[in-house]
């Protein structure tokens, strides 16, 4: 029985009154931000705006380098103003908005070198086009067939470059184009997407003559419409499009070369960070400016080799000493990079190039041989659009690495890393959409709960694994149960107590293997936001995040709670757990309530709700012969409609435990003609012992075909069903019978589905038709009641009537012989 006690209903009361101020703002939506960027080393002015966001509280930042020195929040628009630090990094930077109800979705702040300043329409004539200055990022829009035109004076011999960010800034219909022309109209550089920025654009040239050069920005189909924000970065800067090496270890200085740019290349010692950093990238700078975005660039601990040319054969393969971590170029058309190493006989690598993922337009494929010619294995695109080889050296040898483009083709900015390492355990947490495309953010109501999946992708080691979260907000604690050898996801619960202040936080969702061999093994989170789909969904543009977003949130008007179950659910069976609603006084709004995730083998009906004013409802269960037999811990969610948002709060983790079926059942078949009735008998094995009977019923009767259900004990090794038919049941071979047994233990119904059997029905024999009408049967004396014999089938019932018709006809004395006909008389004289 649930009793709410005074100080609950206060409690709760007091809470509604709080949210009946900020109702309007739950579920809150991050819609657009304006200017979409800043120069670092300044202060600016922004504009959040979207739905819900009156109860504003904080601006959540991933990163270091952007500090809010205020902020104000009104219906639908929140403006803030940010201190870009000189040194904060440049290019995409993750922003949400918590209010005091929840978290935002995602968006990104763009952050560069270089003065901003803003588009000034008109400008959409290229005689007319708008005056800037050198070394700016224009922020801008393009309307639908709008192209946007910007003047430059250059003079001879300067580096010319413009970099547009639109896709990255999460325009979803904004596929943009860049030239750089001269004054007679002709293009001299233009870029629709750059492998070096995805779907954005590069455009770079050395002036060739002084004068004006116009810049011309559309969408690449002349479509657009308002929404279609961007940022061009046009200036002198240098702009590489790869970097030799693309990787490094933490702490080391090390000296790359820079390709790609339009000067030529150019060589620069870089400071690498002292700790590894997901994500990273290198920008270059020079005399002339800065390179609007960076490069990406692996820390890790691999020592680097460089290619050596000529490598185009196994024979003039460059030696390198594995694990190594290997960069070069497919410098022209048909070019071959070939790298050998020494392996023992039973040593395993993995071997991964990186080219896409270095944001080259490098299409790799990748083959291993050995020193005489033999192949050992081959990839094109196993990891994604690059290539991952696994290979274990059979023999003592040296063993050759042979690189090249799918498409044969080649260029300055082909660059390539391959990482060769031994085969090393590896651990990545993820967080499982509940939808769709929307990131799973915990939003914990004061005195409430929420609940969500952490997934782990584990790679060359198994066992189990401990979940831990660092870095929640004060007041709130988690219950995290271990994840099995056999599982990828866990739930997760979050608690905040009823005094715990509305704060958040970004949380590191770690996790380590429970074994104590394995205690090197780390795993963190990699929380990937969809941001641009294309067709069919598919990613586009995403923007990668490594904590989760917490907030402890207002409190909500409505608890739930299961109601814990007291018994199992079996395989092969079903129940239902109880859903449990205690309401604020004045909140009844219907709430959804459904499983965070469903056991191996174990289904939930859907579309269930406690309804409006009520407190309870129920969510059927179900499991299949394949549940996994152990106890699960598992929470149900609840979301409700508060003002004109959604609130969601969890259960508490309830123990659904899932056995093995107490009974068994083995139909024998049975048959009947219409209008008569037969029994269906069904064999019973009995698995585990329960106390009473079970109520057995037979389900799956064809129409007007009927059986009492019955009752049987443990120790049945039968249950007998009477069948009743008529003379209108349906004539065939019925399989879809089968039982539903429930056995009551400590209150509550343990459901068996059992199944299944066969009922033939067969249309009456017609009665013979010189058959002589047979004399009623006496009646036969009372006999003493017989043991039970062995029950017969249909068919051993048939047979025995038979034998036993012969055994009567044999035992009958045979009619006696008619006399023989007296001779005729003599015939007269």
């Amino acid at each position: 029985m649930h009793v709410r006690t005074a100080c609950q209903a206060a409690a709760l009361a007091a809470a509604l009154q709080f949210s009946a101020a900020f109702v309007f703002a739950a579920s809150p939506a991050l819609g657009s931000i304006s200017p979409w960027g800043a120069q670092r080393g300044t202060q600016v002015e922004i504009a959040f705006g979207g739905a819900r966001l009156a109860d504003t509280q904080e601006i959540v930042l991933y990163e270091p380098g952007i500090q809010v020195d205020s902020l104000q929040a009104e219906d639908g628009v929140v403006r803030a103003k940010l201190t870009i630090a000189p040194d904060c990094r440049l290019g995409q930077h993750g922003v949400r908005l918590r209010t005091a109800s929840g978290i935002s979705n995602l968006r990104t702040f763009s952050i560069g070198a270089m003065p901003e300043l803003q588009e000034t329409e008109p400008n959409s004539d290229y005689e007319a086009p708008q005056q800037i200055p050198l070394n700016v990022t224009v922020n801008g829009v393009v309307l639908s067939e709008d192209v946007d035109y910007f003047a430059v004076d250059c003079a001879k011999g300067q580096r010319l470059s413009v970099e547009i960010e639109g896709i990255r800034l999460g325009n979803v219909f904004f596929d943009p184009y860049v030239a750089i022309m001269d004054t007679k109209r002709f293009e001299l550089s233009n870029a629709d997407d750059s492998a070096l920025v995805w779907q954005d654009g590069v455009a770079s040239l050395v002036v060739p003559e002084d004068g004006r050069y116009i810049v011309q920005i559309r969408e690449s189909s002349y479509g657009g419409d308002g929404n279609c924000m961007y940022r061009a970065h046009i200036g002198t800067y240098p702009r590489p499009t790869a970097v030799l090496p693309a990787g490094g270890k933490p702490g080391q200085t090390l000296e790359v070369r820079w390709l790609g740019d339009v000067l030529g290349e150019r060589t620069e010692n870089v400071k690498l960070p002292d700790v590894l950093l997901p994500n990273f990238t290198l920008t270059t700078q020079d005399g002339n400016g800065v390179s609007p975005s960076g490069l990406v660039f692996r820390l890790g601990n691999l020592d680097n080799a460089l290619e050596t040319e000529p490598n185009n054969g196994l024979g003039e393969a460059t030696p390198v000493t594995a694990p190594i971590g290997i960069g070069g170029v497919i410098g022209a058309a048909g070019d071959v990079d070939c790298f050998k190493f020494h392996a023992t006989a039973g040593q395993a690598f993995d071997v991964r190039v990186f080219a896409r993922g270095l944001r080259s337009p490098l299409d790799p494929v990748l083959n291993v041989y050995r020193s005489g010619g033999a192949g050992i294995g081959g990839n094109d695109d196993s990891a994604g659009p690059d290539s991952y080889v696994r290979f274990t050296a059979p023999e003592e040898d040296d063993y050759v690495l042979v690189l090249n483009d799918h498409l044969g083709k080649g260029g300055v900015n082909y660059a390539y890393r391959i990482e060769v390492t031994p085969v090393t355990p590896l651990l990545t947490m993820g967080l499982p959409e509940r939808q769709q495309f929307v990131d799973i953010v915990a939003q914990i109501p004061k005195g409430n709960r929420t609940s969500f999946l952490v997934s782990a992708s584990r790679a060359d080691f198994g066992g189990d694994l401990a979940i831990s979260l660092a870095g929640l907000p004060a007041g709130v604690s988690a219950e995290i149960p271990s994840m099995p050898a056999n599982q990828t996801i866990v739930p997760v619960l979050l608690t905040a107590a009823d005094d715990a202040a509305m704060a958040g936080g970004l949380v590191d969702v770690v996790g380590r293997p429970t074994d104590a061999n394995l205690q090197s093994v780390e795993g963190h989170l990699v929380q990937m936001t969809s941001l641009v789909r294309g067709q069919n969904n598919i990613h586009v543009w995403q923007h990668p995040t490594y904590r989760l977003a917490t907030a402890v949130t207002e409190a909500a008007p409505f608890k739930l709670e299961i109601v814990q179950p007291q018994v199992p659910l079996v395989r092969d069976g079903n129940m239902n757990l109880k859903i449990v609603a205690t309401r604020a006084e004045g909140f009844t709004a219907p709430i959804s309530v459904y499983l965070l995730y469903a056991p191996s083998g174990v289904g939930a009906a859907g579309g269930i709700a406690i309804p409006e004013g009520q407190t309870e409802a129920v969510i059927p269960l179900n499991a299949n012969g394949g549940a996994e037999v152990r106890t699960w811990k598992l929470p149900v969610l609840g979301e409700a409609t508060v003002g004109n948002g959604t609130v969601l709060v969890s259960t508490q983790m309830a123990d659904l435990t899932v056995t093995e079926p107490y009974l068994s059942f083995a139909f024998n078949g049975a048959a009947v003609e219409k209008g008569q009735e037969t029994e269906v008998v069904i064999a019973v094995t009995k698995n585990k012992d329960f106390e009473g009977a079970a109520t057995v019923e037979l389900l799956g009767l064809p129409n007007e075909v009927t059986a009492e259900p019955i009752q049987i004990t443990k120790d049945s090794t039968e249950a007998i069903f009477k069948v009743k038919t008529t003379a209108n049941s349906p004539v065939g071979r019925h399989k879809t019978l089968l039982c539903r047994a429930v056995i009551m233990a400590n209150g509550e119904p343990i459901t068996h589905m059992l199944g299944t059997g066969e009922l033939r029905i067969d249309e009456p024999l017609p009665p013979k038709a010189d058959a002589a009408p047979q004399p009623a049967a006496a009646p036969m004396p009372e006999a003493a009641p017989m043991p039970m014999e062995k029950r017969l089938t249909r068919l051993e019932k048939l047979r025995l009537d038979r034998e036993q018709a012969k055994k009567k006809a044999a035992e009958e004395p045979a009619p006696a012989e008619p006399p023989a006909p007296a001779d005729p008389p003599a015939a007269p004289q």
